[in-house]
């Protein structure tokens, strides 16, 4: 028998999620039947997504039952098969979530060539969070050269990739990051053409300094303050994809101040904006096979830049998921859970 340390949940959280909210267990793990494999986790994904799956609020995923394992992608090693498809020692992107060995259906992994790319690159600017910028910012933003694309969260895996991405289309880049020094990374080491600073008493004078024709493209992935700062800089026939809204989830109350609904649909009738939502999966069938191909490219060949916020052992995750949630992690947030082979 294998046994598998696990994160659960344990309640749901009021707020913040507080070490309460989770249970670490040591589950024994059956015998493999035909055509699964069991994996040791090397590399667990950590996302904002994971924040509402812990609420039972009607979304666009079932949430989480009290006792489930704490969802999640990973990398990890194949370490016993009884798939014709999968060897011993293949290494893999599965959704085994917050445990370190799994046994899943091999038909739900997919093999990655460590030789092609650093495989934690499978979590972030080659995987998901890669993806979602890619689908968001081209197919519903649809930057033309010249325009100006804003990106909130701008320092984190998916808005650093939406501003070099947007950069590669030959439009201007514009990010919102917390902090002088995550704006000082995006100008510098990802080439944005401007970052602003949310936290600075000036930052609706700075938005609309960086902005100065405006804004055709807001990849919005934050919403709150810096949402109502970006619409009232948006140019008519603005795109608005909309990826996340993370000041808002841990919110246990309704904003306070005047109902700001009104006022933001009188700008999309007036400017004629697009607004839409998104999950990244409604666009796999389509563009995924593209997105590798040309965000391969472009890591390659430098265009595109990334970097990673390494957390070590499972027993971090917690912690390190309550940072991702006020933005103290700078690139993507992985857990490494076990050393590569």
């Amino acid at each position: 028998m294998t046994t598998s340390t696990q994160i659960r949940l344990a309640a749901r959280p009021v707020g913040e999620p507080a070490d309460s909210d989770f249970e670490v267990t040591t589950e024994e793990l059956p015998e493999l039947a035909e055509g699964q494999v069991l994996l040791r986790t090397l590399y667990l994904s950590l996302d904002p997504y994971m924040r509402g799956r812990m609420s039972a609020a009607k979304s666009y995923a079932a949430p989480l039952e009290i006792g489930d394992v704490m969802l999640g992608g990973t990398v990890c090693e194949v370490v016993e098969s009884r798939a014709e498809s999968r060897q011993v020692g293949d290494v893999v992107l599965a959704f085994a979530g917050w445990q370190t060995h799994a046994v899943v259906d091999a038909r739900q992994t997919r093999r990655l060539d460590p030789a092609a790319a650093p495989v934690s690159t499978a979590l972030g600017v080659l995987g998901m969070p890669g993806f979602t910028a890619y689908a968001g910012l081209l197919v519903l933003g649809r930057p033309q050269p010249g325009e100006t694309v804003v990106t909130a969260a701008a320092a984190g895996p998916v808005g650093s990739a939406v501003g070099q991405i947007a950069k590669v289309k030959g439009a201007r880049a514009v990010g919102i990051a917390g902090g002088a020094e995550k704006c000082r990374i995006l100008v510098e080491d990802y080439g944005f053409d401007a970052a602003v600073d949310h936290r600075s008493p000036t930052f609706a004078d700075d938005l609309a300094a960086a902005t100065p024709d405006g804004i055709d493209v807001y990849f919005e992935n934050v919403g709150g303050d810096v949402a109502a700062a970006v619409t009232r800089r948006l140019n008519r026939f603005a795109r608005i994809p909309v990826c996340g809204l993370v000041a808002g989830y841990n919110a246990t109350a309704a904003p306070e101040g005047p109902d700001q609904l009104p006022a933001f649909m009188g700008r999309v009738l007036a400017l004629s904006l697009t607004v839409r939502g998104f999950i990244q999966d409604e666009f796999v069938a389509e563009h995924h096979e593209d997105f590798l191909r040309e965000m391969t490219g472009w890591v390659a060949d430098g265009s595109v830049r990334y970097r990673e916020d390494v957390v070590e052992g499972l027993e971090a995750a917690p912690e390190a998921f309550r940072g991702l949630l006020v933005g103290r992690n700078v690139g993507k947030l992985l857990v490494r859970v076990a050393p590569e082979a």
